[in-house]
């Protein structure tokens, strides 16, 4: 296996160069939110149903304690959450074989539907925007916004050298 090649570091941003990087971002989230938004208000849901919704179907059978460690939220907002998505149709949990004190957590179809509806949405957005933005510019905006993830969670999303699907 071959060891990636260190970069040089790149030189110092001036504060206009980050605060215009800040307010992008703002905007971003924004935007990529709104029609996930839309979509999830029609259920009486919030981005924190989303969150469950996506994370669960990206690990399915992921306990409740895995959930905490991704979403860091508290226990109380997580069961809330998870309470009504349950009550809903969107996600069953299953005890695990080897512990039944376990609950796993996994979609239903009605919740694979929707999982899959907002991840089109949002994975058209960025589509876009990497084709706006020219070849070559995907991984290294996947290395900037890597670098903005604190680093002890950095090891929860998929490495960059690899496809993350």
């Amino acid at each position: 296996m071959d060891t990636p090649t260190p970069r040089p570091p790149a030189p110092p941003l001036t504060e206009g160069e980050l605060r215009q990087a800040i307010e992008l971002l703002f905007f971003a989230y924004r935007d990529f939110t709104g029609e996930a938004d839309a979509i999830l208000a029609r259920f009486g849901f919030g981005r924190a149903h989303h969150r469950v919704i996506y994370f669960v179907g990206r690990h399915p059978g992921a306990t409740v304690s895995h959930l905490l460690g991704i979403l860091r939220i508290t226990k109380q907002s997580l069961a809330r959450v998870l309470g009504q998505l349950i009550r809903e149709g969107f996600v069953f949990q299953e005890s695990a074989a080897d512990d039944r004190r376990q609950r796993l957590l996994h979609l239903t179809e009605r919740g694979r539907e929707l999982e899959a509806r907002l991840t089109a949405l949002q994975s058209r957005r960025i589509a876009r925007a990497y084709r706006e933005a020219g070849a070559g510019t995907a991984r290294e905006f996947r290395m900037v916004l890597r670098g903005i993830i604190n680093p002890e969670d950095r090891r929860r999303v998929a490495p960059l050298d690899l496809d993350p699907a």
